[in-house]
Parts: structure tokens; C-alpha cells; sequence
């Protein structure tokens, strides 16, 4: 996930790459506009490497960033770094098992899932998945892990307790981002063939494969749980909503461009997807097939994608400037001390 959509939202960011307290004073003083949602605090975060995912866990009050070779963990509400959980080569993706006090990471280059505990932060195990897996899912039904593997283009199911594998899926091509429905189902994007695959969480079966064409390349994933809605984040500034019953597609909002995540809020009724061009999209949903896009919040360019608070309804993004890419390059290198976590509330 961390590298096809950044490389194309990336292409020109030093253009309008802003550094230091210059750019921390440049987000803070931006106005509200009709969401409500602006970015209140700029956070830097040291270390020059990249990122992917990250995850709030909202009750521990956690927000947990991945910085390719480690996990840093801040608290969600001091912004002040809480600890680091480290040796994650190549992480993508955080999840959590909060009954068993255990926490997950995608490990990409390692081919590995790390099982860490999540008061500590010590690593408690390892477990070998599929080949370079990127999003990592948590399903509180069947109590099991699953890390989506993009070169295997597979899943890995391995049971949170003990972490003794449980089984694999094929997934018929690359998988992006999944969530867990609650009722022993995931939803799943396939990248490279547009496609949305919903699957047992239990049996390791195929369930359901549904086309999200005309939008191409799905990346973020995040569901309505209440109304069984499936917000799936594409290029072409397109996020289709999909019937997770049905598999219709009862809408397609319009956000910003360079997409890598999408979330969820009910609390609010709203769904955010997480633009590389440097906006957060916000979209009221006035019913279950109808959805109005409120805005699209400015934020920072190569901020794609995002964890959301549910308890504050604060939205974190990570983002950083780069320097123009070198002839047969496809993004520049990181500026140094430049890596910054956008906070964005009200």
C-alpha cells in the first residue's frame, strides 16, 4: 500500500513542500470550513524513514504509527510519545486484540506478523504469514488475525491467543485494506482487478466477489457497521458505497485525488477518505444510499492516509515533505526532520 499510491501523489510535493514552525503555524491558523474540521496541532515526530498505516485505539487512548523498520506509539490525547515497538521490517499495518492485551504488525519485508503486548509494548512472538503482507484485520467473532498479502495475493488467518496459524485464502489478486463486519465476514479490496471480496471469517471461504468497476485500484476500506455499508477509497477521485449484502453499489462520492485510506465515524455520520494531494474528503451520509460530500479539508501533501479517534472524533494523518524525484525516479528522498502527524478536529 505505502508505495504505488505515494509515488503518484508525490510526484511534485517539494513544489509545495512548507518546512518547520513555518508549516506548523500554516496548518494551525488554516479556518474552519463547513464540516467544521480543520488541523489543530501539528506534531513532529522524529526519524526520516516512511510510514503506512496507522491505528487509534481509542479506549487505551493510543495512536499507533508505522515508520517502516518500527511502530512508534504516541499518546492520543498529550501527543507525547508513549513507547516504540521495534524491529517491524517493513511495517504496513497495526491491529489490536484488546481481550487478549495483544497488539499485531504486518511486517512487508520480514514476511512476518509481530505479536506485541499492548501495555508493554513488548514483543511476545512472531508469526510467518504469506508473502509481504500489508493490511493486518482483527476479527472479534472468530478471535483471529489476518494479514492481507500483497505478492501472495493471499490471506493469513492466525488465532490472536497463541498465534498458531489457522489457515490461508487465496485471494485471486492483490489485496489492499479489509475490515471485520462484526458478524464473522471480511471485506477485503483487490487492488489490480477492482473488485471487492468478502470472505468467512471462520471456514476460510469465499463468500462473495463483486466488481467496483468503473472505479479502479481500491485502496482504503471502511464500513458502516449499523447500516452494512462499505466505503472503498479508488483512484480517479472516485470512493464507491457499497450494499455489503448485496454487493450493489448504492453510491460513488466524489473526493480528493492520490486516496489511501477512507474511515467511518458513527458518532457523526461521517466518512473521511485521506488524500495524497493534501486533503481529508468529509462525507455526510443523510441515509444509507444517500451521501453528500460536506468538503474537502485542507491538510498536507503525501498525507494519504489516517487513523480515527472515536472518542474525540479527531482524525490523525502522517505526512512529510520530499525532495523532487532524480531522472528515473519515481518520488524524491525524504526531508530530513520533516515527518510530521496532523491532527484534525474541530
Amino acid at each position: 500500500m505505502m508505495n504505488r499510491k505515494l509515488f503518484g501523489a508525490l510526484a511534485t510535493v517539494a513544489t509545495f513542500a512548507t518546512s518547520g514552525l513555518a508549516a506548523q503555524y500554516l496548518f494551525s491558523a488554516l479556518p474552519a470550513g463547513p464540516s467544521g474540521y480543520h488541523v489543530i496541532k501539528t506534531i513532529p515526530v522524529a526519524g526520516d524513514t516512511g510510514w503506512d498505516y496507522l491505528l487509534v485505539d481509542s479506549a487505551a487512548r493510543r495512536v499507533y504509527v508505522s515508520r517502516g523498520t518500527h511502530v512508534v506509539v504516541l499518546d492520543a490525547d498529550t501527543y507525547e510519545v508513549a513507547g516504540d515497538i521495534p524491529d517491524t521490517q517493513g511495517v504496513h499495518g497495526i491491529a489490536i486484540a484488546p481481550e487478549f492485551g495483544r497488539g499485531f504488525t504486518s511486517n512487508g519485508r520480514a514476511n512476518t506478523a509481530t505479536i506485541f503486548d499492548l501495555k508493554t509494548l513488548k514483543t511476545l512472538g512472531t508469526v510467518n504469514t504469506g508473502t509481504n503482507p500489508d493490511a493486518i484485520v482483527y476479527d472479534g467473532v472468530t478471535k483471529r488475525v489476518f494479514t492481507l498479502n500483497g505478492a501472495s495475493k493471499d490471506t493469513t488467518a492466525f488465532n490472536a491467543a497463541d498465534g498458531t496459524v489457522a489457515g490461508t485464502l487465496a485471494l485471486g489478486g492483490k489485496p489492499e485494506f479489509a475490515v471485520a463486519d462484526g458478524k464473522g465476514s471480511i471485506y477485503v479490496n483487490i487492488e489490480d482487478t477492482s473488485e471487492l471480496v468478502q470472505f468467512d471469517a471462520k471456514t476460510l471461504k469465499e463468500l462473495h466477489r463483486w466488481p467496483l468497476k468503473p472505479a479502479e485500484g481500491p485502496s482504503g476500506l471502511a464500513m458502516d457497521l449499523a447500516h452494512r455499508r462499505l466505503f472503498a477509497g479508488c483512484d480517479a477521485k472516485m470512493m464507491p458505497i457499497v450494499d455489503a449484502d448485496s454487493g450493489k453499489i448504492v453510491a460513488t462520492a466524489t473526493i480528493g485525488d492520490g486516496v489511501d485510506a477512507t474511515a467511518f465515524d458513527p458518532g457523526t455520520q461521517l466518512a473521511f477518505a485521506s488524500n495524497g494531494e493534501g486533503t481529508l474528503t468529509v462525507v455526510h451520509e443523510d441515509s444509507p444510499d444517500k451521501y453528500s460530500v460536506v468538503e474537502n479539508v485542507p491538510t498536507k501533501k503525501s498525507a494519504r492516509t489516517m487513523g480515527l479517534d472515536l472518542k474525540t472524533h479527531n482524525i490523525f494523518l502522517p505526512a512529510a515533505d520530499f525532495d523532487p524525484p532524480a531522472p528515473g525516479e519515481r518520488r524524491g528522498k525524504m526531508k530530513p526532520g520533516s515527518f510530521v502527524l496532523l491532527v484534525v478536529g474541530k
